[in-house]
């Protein structure tokens, strides 16, 4: 699949042939299945699969503005390639009704549970235990782990473009408070805590006070949230006029005990499968 793949998006044709389409659509099942992913760890940390970004882009090429199926008071229009997804219950995924929205091509494993509304976009990875929260974003190809917690008003930004790009990845067991934002290719540890309200970029210097550093750029250009971190929405001063502030992520502490019990997680709203 992944030469095919690759062949069709260096080919650009100007109509695509039923083969193309069908080879389309495996695609897009592989991705719903987490056969293929856009990102994905390894021995040597997370690589990135770009052919996997440019068979997403194959899909807005190849797609033709068409209405979706309508709800009683709004209709909806995208490319025929990219329809929402729907799910069986043998999928073992909750979905509570109320407005969620995932966009066909994005993995959920069973176990997810996902409050509404939310919204999963396109190459995005969801793993099992993990609890998506009303309001809360999976941006396209981003990644979240095993039991992660994403809060009311979370947004986990996504990546298809540059193509070679890391996408955000939150790993297995983090907790990200309400109305947070990670974006451009940050990656949170396993285990790590963000406080709710807590932004974190590529362009943002994030400051340890348990170490008095501040956190060097990973060789993606981005941030390596360490595990076990405990990250606050913080500031500092501006270099050039100390009479401002500049809004700055901060690590107070690592996670203990009384970390552990503030966001431990309850098996019971998880346990899908009795």
């Amino acid at each position: 699949m992944r030469e095919r793949i690759l062949a069709l998006y260096e080919s650009r044709p100007d109509i695509y042939s039923a083969a193309d389409r069908e080879l389309f659509e495996s695609f897009i099942e592989a991705l719903n299945q987490g056969t293929v992913r856009s990102c994905e760890p390894t021995s040597k940390g997370w690589i990135i699969n770009t052919w996997v970004k440019k068979g997403i882009l194959i899909g807005f090429r190849m797609g033709k503005l068409t209405p979706l199926p309508h709800t009683a008071t709004k209709d909806f229009f995208d490319k025929d390639t990219l329809a929402e997804r729907s799910f069986r219950i043998g999928d073992q995924v909750r979905i509570v009704p109320g407005g969620t929205s995932a966009r066909n091509g994005c993995y959920i494993a069973p176990g997810v549970t996902i409050m509404p509304p939310a919204f999963v976009n396109i190459g995005a990875w969801v793993d099992s235990g993990t609890l998506v929260d009303s309001h809360a974003l999976v941006g396209s190809c981003a990644q979240i782990g095993k039991r992660v917690h994403l809060s009311a008003g979370a947004m986990i930004g996504g990546v298809l473009e540059p193509i070679g790009s890391r996408p955000v990845i939150i790993e297995d067991d983090a907790f990200v408070g309400g109305n947070t934002g990670v974006y451009e290719g940050v990656i949170v540890s396993s285990r790590a805590v963000l406080a709710s309200g807590t932004v974190i970029t590529a362009s943002t210097p994030v400051f340890d006070l348990t170490r008095n550093i501040f956190l060097d750029p990973d060789p993606e250009g981005s941030y390596t949230i360490p595990e076990g971190a405990v990250v606050v929405p913080g500031s500092r001063r501006a270099r050039s006029n100390p009479d401002f502030q500049i809004y700055c992520p901060i690590i107070v502490k690592y996670r203990d005990a009384s970390t552990d019990a503030a966001v431990m997680l309850e098996d019971d709203l998880r346990h899908l499968f009795d």
